[in-house]
């Protein structure tokens, strides 16, 4: 029975984590006791005696925490962002291509991407990759979350009496363009500069879409939208939980609308190709929650033990 602990359970991640737990019989969670959850003699202590520890908090309590591992048979699957970038990590995002998954089968550190990311990196690694989208492209992208994604103290503002008005309508923050995933993107998609994004925080509790437009004329080959609509259905082909919809939609989009809270409580990541051949759109929709937090790192968990990776996700 595989020994796991999760550093930083009282936080949104870590809650869904713990609670995906709650049906399986293969594992054993660690408890500290709350007095002691920042006492770093106990966390090491905790860290050590563990087979797989989940970091689920801020990124300098990360970083320190992966410190207090001296167990080298200890496996670190880190929710944060300290180290999506690191070369010596592997990248939790399985779907992307086979190299990415046979990283997280060996390797002992695990970063999983973040939410924006993981619907941006679905949508632009195979468009650089398979030689459509220029690694200098101008790439601009547009998303919308449900406030989940934003933290406790926004929580607690979204679901108090009498909030502000302008809680009611969609909010556009990063507008520094300094969004603390698009280092993830430009390096994990394989782009030569930090794409423009366009992030919303909007009144619904979970559920996401990322969306990139591409200008037709200014790929590195000429395609049609159609065409890379069947380039995505062959790069995810076989996949568990990203699944391409028909073209334009069909089969699964009843009207021309995407909402984008239709995946919640999921580990699923749905793409969509639409537009026409001057302007092709291509979008992810997914759970901020689910594929993009903690049932990304359940399932890498899963992929590391050497198990069915939708074992507790379904």
């Amino acid at each position: 029975m595989a020994k796991i602990f999760i550093d930083g359970k009282e936080g949104t991640t870590g809650l869904k984590i713990y609670e995906r737990f709650a049906n399986r019989s293969d594992i054993e969670i660690l408890q500290i006791e709350d007095e002691k959850r920042k006492d770093p003699v106990e966390k090491a202590k905790m860290i050590n005696a563990s087979d797989y520890t989940f970091l689920c908090l801020p990124d300098a309590a990360s970083i320190e925490s992966v410190a207090l591992c001296t167990n080298p048979k200890t496996r670190i699957i880190d929710a944060s962002t300290a180290h999506r970038t690191n070369p010596e990590w592997a990248y939790g995002f399985p779907e992307l291509d086979k190299s990415f998954r046979e990283k997280i089968i060996s390797s002992n550190r695990v970063a999983v991407p973040g939410c924006y990311a993981s619907g941006s990196n679905a949508i632009l690694y195979p468009l650089v990759k398979s030689g459509i989208l220029p690694a200098d492209y101008p790439v601009v992208i547009h998303a919308v979350s449900g406030y989940s994604g934003a933290g406790k103290k926004a929580i607690a503002q979204y679901e108090a009496e009498g909030r502000d008005v302008g809680l009611d309508s969609p909010r556009l923050y990063a507008l520094t363009q300094s969004h603390k995933h698009l280092p993830e993107i430009k390096k994990i998609s394989g782009l030569d500069f930090e794409p423009v994004f366009n992030p919303y925080v909007c009144d619904y509790f979970q559920g996401m879409t990322v969306t990139v437009g591409l200008h037709a004329r200014l790929l590195s080959k000429k395609v049609t939208a159609h065409d890379v609509w069947e380039m995505f259905a062959s790069h995810y082909e076989g996949t568990n939980f990203v699944k391409v919809a028909g073209f334009m939609g069909e089969g699964t989009l009843p009207e021309q609308f995407i909402p984008a809270n239709t995946l919640a409580g999921t580990n699923d990541m749905q793409v969509f190709v639409y537009g026409n051949d001057d302007r092709i759109m291509v979008t992810t929709r997914f759970d901020n929650l689910g594929k993009g937090a903690s049932g990304a790192a359940v399932q890498c968990l899963n992929i590391m033990m050497g198990i069915d990776e939708t074992t507790g996700l379904r």
